[in-house]
Order: structure tokens, then C-alpha cells, then sequence
């Protein structure tokens, strides 16, 4: 499955802190695809080829699979009551942690 050449160029114009804090939502359990879209404008297929271009194959898969099981989470119109974004104690409002260089 390859992606369209606007997809490429979208993805191009991401810087690397861009890149980075991408990757890094998609793979919060409780950071959803729609928050993602509203930061970045990419779609939960965007983010599912996203990833394929930016993970290594195996990490891909074991990416998908996590998605996939814990589909409830990425997807705030099926979670469950009470679950909101997680933001643990240690991370910074830009999402990086502290103590983390």
C-alpha cells in the first residue's frame, strides 16, 4: 500500500519536533485520533500511514496491534466513562517528560 503524493508532501512539511510529538500521541493509549487531527490535521488513517513510514516494520505492527486492542482509547466517541486525556505528573504541557533530554 503506498501513499499519494499530497500525503508525502504533508508529511515532509512536519518538522522533526513535529514528527516526534506525532508519533509520540499515537502512541498514548488515551490520547485520541480526533485530538491529533485537531493539532495536526491528519486523519486516523493519515496517523495509520504515518506510521507505517515512520516505524520500523516490527514497531508498525506491535503499534497496530496496541491500536487495534485498545481501539476504546484512541477513539473518544467509544470510551468508556470517565476516561479522560492522561497527562502523568512528569510530563511537560509540550509533552516531553522531564528529566528526559
Amino acid at each position: 500500500m503506498g501513499i499519494s503524493r499530497e500525503l508525502k508532501t504533508q508529511f515532509a512539511q512536519f518538522s522533526e519536533e513535529e514528527t516526534d510529538r506525532i508519533i509520540r500521541m499515537a502512541w498514548e493509549d488515551r490520547t485520541s485520533f480526533d485530538a491529533i487531527k485537531l493539532q495536526f490535521g491528519l486523519s486516523p488513517n493519515d496517523v495509520v500511514r504515518f506510521m507505517r513510514t515512520q516505524l520500523e516494520a516490527k514497531a508498525f505492527a506491535r503499534w497496530r496491534r496496541r491500536v487495534h486492542e485498545q481501539g476504546h482509547l484512541k477513539n473518544e466517541a467509544r470510551r468508556p466513562e470517565g476516561v479522560t486525556r492522561f497527562k502523568c505528573k512528569s510530563q511537560r504541557l509540550n509533552g516531553t517528560i522531564k528529566g528526559v533530554k
